[in-house]
């Protein structure tokens, strides 16, 4: 069975040629069914890859698969080949069926798009990109894919374009994440001409036997390899990207956001963990960025009116636990976390983009309000949804990865408080911006009337991602509830990520610091109530206070990054490529170009039409051209 591995990335890919190639003349039945049948087949292969992988593990729980040589110059040989562990079969398994429920929702959600056949050309290519990028071998065949879920996003946030704004997005995203994308670019130069190869496993090798923890070598290689990884996953502070993107249709908001771009970037340091061992000051870095980043991004989130902004900013925000882990050493909480992520964000878009549907297109949160009343179904997902992501204790997927990843903070030594308190004042802001969002929807009185009702296309993923939302947390349980054996899901990826060695913990110690997390979630739920439900009138009280409106128009504007970065950069380049415009090189062309003019000027001044002149002048010319040669030829 392994040995079909390689359809997994090729079917997405064949749907998006087939589609690019004939979709025009398709109608949308057709197109649907080669976008959504091409990752449900991928998402099929995958489940099936993942029981032969279990039941008949590969020796040393690795499987290659080489398909062709790639290049070959000057003894740089790099292949085509897939690498299968444990970590990217994890990967696989989310990215596609994850994405074939984002899939099946965009059958519904776009069938009245003019550019329906394009759109999933685009969504195929996309997953296609994110399969190659994490089944990869060797760097360069994940650089492609790195790049190519780098164009889809372009073509998917600007997948509107006839709107200024939505095309002014995409290139706020290509544009921003290509400075991350120059950082690994010369990343994979750095390290194929200090170790001489980009094959993954060899290099992780060649670097632990020939570099130094903590020497020049791998705190470059590592360094930029995390500029590459902030851009793909907006942390701070490239993270600027991520909110204007939600220029694009919902369903793209759902799979870059929950399966695939963003996550990129996780992966990518997960894959390298030998070089960020081995450079333990990047290492904090990545720890120190990521707790900065979710509560910068988690206050933003409090503030904003736009639906989809509100997710966008929370994104940002989850991803930054990712990071803080990966930083702290707990390289399988991080992927639990991604995975429990995946499950509960792209549930919160869908369930968004179903009632920003049923609104006639409205994304402000201010002229909505009772639908739980108008869309039942919607709105228990939904709260599904926010309960896993402000981590509801015990029953939802996202307490348990939340809780890993703080319980591995705390842990982490000197600076272990600090990263859990950054943590955990981020898990507080978590409760209170998203369950702001669920009693100003769901609760209250209706200020919008529902047009249209979901059909099966979109109710159906978001039951099923209701569903692993609350039971997707139960694969990897804490040791203080006693189940023996319950931390399947880490147990799993030890094979691919080295395990913290960490002293043993007390369960009193684990079981008060799971209680404090539960208690400021719940804690967080209460505010949210009595600030948004209860009592409105305080929190508008407060906003409307000068230190009140000033720092609410701060987190709003997203911390000034985007003033910040106009000032210093983009101004400056503008006022530039100006002054400019005129440079050197042209200087020498238009030179050119005067003097052609010139010239012709001149000589169209002897074309009189008068013979007699023309006479006069050849007679010139002869006696001048005999005069030269009697002189020169003595």
């Amino acid at each position: 069975m392994l040995r079909l591995l390689w359809l997994i990335p090729a079917l997405p890919f064949a749907g998006f040629l087939t589609l690019a190639l004939f979709g025009r003349r398709m109608g949308n039945k057709p197109a649907a069914a080669i976008g959504v049948g091409s990752v449900g087949l991928s998402a099929f292969f995958a489940v099936l890859m993942t029981i032969g992988f279990i039941s008949s593990p590969p020796p040393a729980h690795i499987y290659t698969q080489s398909l062709w040589r790639w290049i070959s110059v000057g003894g740089f040989t790099p292949g085509i080949f897939l690498y299968l562990d444990s970590l990217s079969l994890i990967m696989v398994l989310v990215v596609t069926f994850v994405g074939f429920l984002i899939h099946l929702y965009s059958a519904e959600f776009m069938e009245t798009d003019d550019g329906y056949s394009r759109f999933f050309a685009y969504m195929n290519l996309f997953v296609g990109s994110m399969l190659a990028l994490v089944l990869a071998g060797n760097l360069l065949l994940l650089y492609l894919g790195w790049e190519g879920v780098g164009l889809c996003s372009y073509l998917l946030i600007g997948f509107w374009y006839r709107e200024p704004a939505n095309g002014a997005a995409a290139i706020k995203a290509f544009v921003v994440t290509r400075v991350g994308d120059t950082a690994l670019a010369i990343g994979l130069f750095f390290l194929f001409l200090n170790l001489g190869t980009l094959d993954i496993q060899k290099m992780m090798n060649m670097a632990a036997l020939h570099w130094q923890p903590g020497s020049a070598y791998p705190t470059i290689a590592a360094a930029l390899i995390l500029g590459g990884a902030l851009g793909k996953s907006a942390q701070l502070p490239l993270q600027t990207w991520l909110p204007d993107a939600m220029a694009g249709p919902t369903p793209v908001s759902a799979l870059i956001h929950a399966a695939t771009m963003v996550t990129a970037g996780v992966y990518l340091i997960a894959r390298t963990n030998v070089l960020f061992t081995m450079a333990p000051a990047v290492r904090t870095a990545v720890a120190v960025i990521g707790a900065a980043t979710l509560l910068v991004s988690a206050a933003s989130a409090l503030v904003q009116h736009d639906i989809k902004r509100v997710l966008a900013y929370s994104t940002i925000s989850q991803v930054g636990y990712m990071f803080l882990a990966l930083g702290v050493g707990a390289w399988s909480a991080a992927i639990f976390h991604f995975m429990t992520h995946a499950f509960f964000k792209a549930l919160l878009f869908l369930g968004a983009g179903a009632v920003i549907s049923g609104l006639g297109g409205e994304h402000d949160i201010s002229r909505m309000g009772g639908l739980r009343r108008q869309m039942p179904l919607v709105f228990w997902c939904f709260l599904i949804g926010a309960g896993s992501l402000a981590a509801l204790p015990l029953v939802t997927a996202g307490f348990y990865s939340k809780g890993l990843i703080l319980f591995s903070a705390w842990q982490s030594g000197r600076a272990g408080f600090w990263l859990w308190a950054a943590g955990i004042a981020g898990a507080m802001l978590t409760s209170i911006y998203i369950f702001r969002l669920v009693f100003i929807v769901f609760f209250g009185s209706p200020k919008t009337e529902v047009r249209k009702k979901p059909g099966p296309r979109i109710t159906v993923p978001l039951v099923a991602l209701a569903f692993l939302s609350v039971v997707g947390g139960f694969v990897n349980m804490p040791a203080f509830l006693g189940i023996k054996g319950g931390a399947v899901f880490s147990g799993f990826l030890s094979s691919a990520l080295p395990q913290r060695p960490q002293p043993a913990p007390l369960p009193e110690t684990e079981l008060l610091l799971e209680s404090v997390s539960a208690i400021v979630s719940l804690a967080g739920i209460y505010l949210a109530y009595f600030f948004f439900l209860a009592a409105p009138e305080y929190s508008g009280e407060l906003a409307h206070t000068a230190p009140g409106r000033a720092l609410r128009s701060f987190w709003f504007y997203g911390w000034g990054f985007d003033w910040l970065y106009e000032k210093i950069l983009v101004a400056p380049y503008r006022w530039f490529a100006r002054a400019n415009s005129n440079d050197a090189v042209d200087l020498v062309y238009s030179f050119i170009a005067a003097a052609n003019r010139f010239f012709h000027y001149g000589l169209s001044l002897s074309q009189t039409g008068k013979v007699r002149f023309y006479a006069a002048v050849l007679a010139l010319g002869a006696a001048l051209t005999i005069t030269i040669a009697v002189f020169f030829t003595r």
